[in-house]
């Protein structure tokens, strides 16, 4: 957590999104120009949620580099109103967007990232525990052999977070714990072959990975991930939003397949 997050707890003031006037560290989701020299920043943050503002001079080229997606920033915003878009003032902690760069793959998992936080969170809403996990997920890029494994888990949490986590605790037929083999479309609990009886063929399948178990090679997890799609789209995307999932989740999962031949 930043220096500033720091000094803000050692001052006893604890965050309160409804205050029109606070500082928070965060990670950039996107940047959109907005008037000729200013920029409207879409920040996540621990203590305020998915969070709007506007960033004067956000568009000269002095702090515009740095304003890349997957950006650690330490934020204060500040609005007239409650309800009001309010305004930024930002500080650039560290930029991820070299690291993004190193190859295809990495980029299109940061951006899947950033678009489905921005497409899933409600505005303000406080999620601190998904913030750690992404920050988590995030510092991981450049580790090829464990990024896909561990961008697997993070939908995992990111489901958990919106309120439709998977249960693969024991079988929701039988009540046994193994060997699970499925997962149901409707309810999202683990299914054992014996339990699915002629139901099998309507299952979702449940890769060992899914349940922290094996080597988890990239054909399994891209198994998992459209597990976990399933749910990401029939849950949120059209039970919620009424709109698809961004198309970056879905170019992720094309360029995981193509490295897996």
């Amino acid at each position: 957590m930043s220096v500033i997050v720091s000094q803000l707890a050692a001052a006893g003031k604890p965050s309160d999104s409804r205050r029109m006037d606070w500082r928070d560290t965060g990670i950039l989701l996107s940047s959109r120009r907005h008037g000729e020299t200013s920029a409207i920043l879409e920040i996540f943050t621990p203590g305020h949620g998915r969070h709007m503002g506007v960033l004067r001079g956000g568009a000269s080229r002095k702090i515009a580099p740095s304003l890349q997606p997957g950006a650690q920033l330490d934020v204060a915003w500040r609005a007239r109103l409650e309800d009001h878009m309010g305004a930024w003032t930002v500080e650039p902690q560290r930029s991820r967007a070299a690291t993004a760069m190193s190859d295809r793959l990495t980029l299109a998992g940061l951006n899947a990232v950033v678009s489905l936080l921005s497409f899933c969170l409600p505005e303000r809403e406080t999620h601190a525990a998904l913030y750690t996990r992404t920050e988590q997920l995030l510092d991981l890029m450049g580790e090829a052999d464990v990024w896909p494994l561990a961008y697997l888990n993070w939908e995992m949490a990111l489901l958990d977070a919106m309120g439709f986590g998977l249960d693969l605790s024991a079988c929701a037929v039988t009540g046994i714990n193994e060997p699970l083999d499925f997962v149901s479309p409707r309810t999202g609990r683990a299914v054992s072959a014996v339990g699915a009886g002629d139901w099998a063929a309507r299952l979702l399948p449940l890769p060992p990975v899914l349940l922290g178990r094996g080597p988890a090679p990239d054909s399994e997890i891209l198994g998992g991930l459209r597990t976990t799609g399933h749910f990401l789209e029939t849950r949120i995307a059209n039970g919620l939003r009424d709109r698809p999932l961004p198309p970056a989740r879905a170019l992720f999962l094309d360029r995981l397949a193509r490295r897996t031949g």
